[in-house]
């Protein structure tokens, strides 16, 4: 992995250490050189830029190396002309930490520049400041970016996970929200058709019952709304007291007979809301699909946790579980607890998680 500006990031960090490159040029400026050298010098540094250039866009290791080697190869042509060229030696050792992450090769391939640079002066009989310059800055600059590069590295990881962490929580969210919202519609809705189916059939034989029921509906419709607001920005309205009565008068209005036994006990807000779409999705299920007559809650505590069971004298469930009962088992799960489903005869939902977090 590169730091960002090898990467196609190319911000003022990559382009800052070019700057450097300048030193090429004082020997043909301090020595007065003639046009041919100046223009010697200026082919040296569109290769060198080009190398730079070239090392940036690409992302294969091996190439890069290579063209770090034709760098070098560049370097030691110069060298027994411009004790400048002494900077390409420099560059190669400091873009090697960002090609390689194993820093045992890049002291080993450093070494190897050093080692070049001393047999270049020897062999030519160059000024001791190129050895000086070619070998004694790469070490430092080299050895010193591996640092930085370490820790740039770090960073992109850092980044990379910082962002698979953002992806997972919006997908975390959405399908809280698709979960609450197919709990809540999907309750509020069956209340509504129940009311609605009731109103027709009362219109003619008691029409004041039967505006009651359209007041119902307009109240539950108006509710309805709220709550998919409430849902989306993360929080419930309803307490877990609420939500057992609209409970009750759903199954009853459904024609089911309702038992219901509530202890007061001491959740967390998490919780009560847990409990409380729990109960709403199970009371939705029965409605639709149950045919039940007789349907008991019980709320309770046992031995320090939670305890709820729903039970159903109706038809009984698949044993393929719906989004509904996946949703429940889920939220349940999260909670520390267990949730247990028996479909015969009946349905009935043992529910229980421990009360130990609740403040």
């Amino acid at each position: 992995m590169k730091f960002p500006a090898l990467k196609g990031d190319r911000g003022w960090a990559f382009y800052t250490p070019m700057a450097y490159f300048v030193f090429f040029w004082l020997q043909p400026i301090l020595s007065h050189a003639g046009w041919k050298q100046y223009l010697l010098s200026a082919l040296g540094t569109v290769i060198f830029i080009a190398l730079y250039l070239t090392v940036a866009s690409i992302q294969n290791a091996k190439w890069e190396l290579l063209i770090l080697a034709a760098m070098l190869v560049t370097g030691a042509l110069y060298a027994p002309y411009n004790v400048g060229a002494s900077c390409f030696f420099i560059f190669a050792a400091a873009l090697l930490p960002y090609i390689l992450e194993s820093e045992l090769a890049v002291f080993a391939l450093i070494a190897a520049i050093v080692a070049a640079a001393g047999l270049e002066t020897w062999l030519l009989h160059l000024s001791g400041w190129f050895l000086f310059y070619a070998g004694g800055l790469s070490v430092i600059v080299g050895g010193s970016n591996i640092y930085f590069a370490q820790k740039t590295r770090m960073y992109c990881q850092l980044k990379q996970a910082n962002q698979e962490i953002e992806h997972l929580a919006k997908v975390a969210e959405r399908e809280r929200i698709a979960r609450d919202l197919h709990d809540v519609l999907g309750h509020t809705l069956s209340v509504i058709i129940l009311k609605s189916e009731l109103a027709g059939k009362l219109l003619d034989r008691d029409p004041q019952r039967a505006k009651q029921e359209i007041a119902d509906v307009e109240r539950t419709s108006r509710q309805a709304l709220a709550e998919v607001r409430n849902t989306i920005r993360g929080y419930r309205a309803n307490s877990l007291e609420s939500e057992l009565k609209h409970a009750t008068e759903a199954l009853q209005t459904a024609g089911v007979t309702v038992t219901s036994q509530a202890a007061k006990l001491e959740l967390s807000p998490a919780q009560e809301s847990v409990v409380g779409l729990v109960v709403r999705e199970a009371v939705t299920n029965i409605v639709r699909h149950a045919n039940a007559k007789n349907c008991s809650l019980r709320l309770a505590p046992n031995n320090g946790s939670c305890r709820l069971e729903i039970r159903d004298d109706g038809r009984g469930g698949g044993a393929v579980e719906g989004n509904g009962i996946r949703g429940m088992r889920e939220r349940i799960e999260a909670l520390g607890g267990t949730f247990l489903r028996q479909i015969s005869p009946g349905t009935t939902l043992l529910i229980e998680f421990p009360l130990k977090g609740a403040k």
